[in-house]
């Protein structure tokens, strides 16, 4: 089948509409891609934005939760009486109060001059902007009949002072026999190195 320039001529516009078809369809699927890559994007985009938020939140539940313990720590010193400065006088008429109670063979000690130590030492001790904890270092020495002669001394000091005590170490070793002011030799000895610990307002 031959075709000449006048059955161009008669199908020019068929042609046209061809042409432009294509064009469109070309057009169409180069927007698709367009529109499948920016929905991608705006996707990722907003994944990326959903992760920020859930990080956001997860922080904001911690820190929530690092202020409910910091609240509930602080109730418990100022209940306790930590919070303040140092009470001396009161600390060495409960040793002695204590060391009557029990019938102690002996007790000595050495309270060291009041610092400040490292927050850190202490776990959950973050407890507010503008406090700061204080320590004095007390180095005690005991004649023991049993080692519950110690326990039960430190177990009843904790409950009657205003300090949260906190032992560093304790040593025991045999006593030498010698008597004591109960008539009764001590058969232990025991050196310890306890820090009273307060909290007291940061000085400006």
């Amino acid at each position: 089948m031959n075709i000449v320039a006048s059955d161009f001529f008669k199908l020019r516009w068929n042609l046209a509409i061809l042409v432009l078809a294509a064009i469109a369809g070309v057009a169409m699927v180069m927007g698709s891609k367009r529109l499948v890559t920016q929905t991608e994007t705006t996707q990722r985009q907003l994944s990326a934005q959903q992760r920020e938020i859930r990080a956001k939140l997860s922080r904001a539940r911690d820190e929530e939760q690092e202020m409910r313990g910091k609240i509930t720590l602080y109730r418990q010193l100022v209940d306790r009486g930590v919070i303040g400065q140092e009470e001396r006088l009161d600390w060495v008429e409960q040793i002695a109060r204590i060391k009557s109670a029990r019938r102690l063979l002996d007790l000595q000690y050495d309270l060291s001059p009041q610092k400040a130590i490292d927050e850190t030492l202490l776990p959950g001790s973050q407890v507010a902007d503008g406090y700061e904890f204080m320590a004095s270092t007390m180095k005690l020495r005991m004649s023991l009949l049993h080692e519950n002669d110690l326990l039960g001394f430190l177990a009843d000091l904790r409950q009657a002072v205003h300090a949260h005590l906190l032992v560093r170490d304790c040593a025991l070793g045999r006593a030498a026999s010698a008597a004591s002011e109960r008539g009764l030799p001590a058969q232990l000895s025991a050196e310890c190195t306890i820090d009273w610990i307060t909290l007291r307002e940061k000085k400006k």
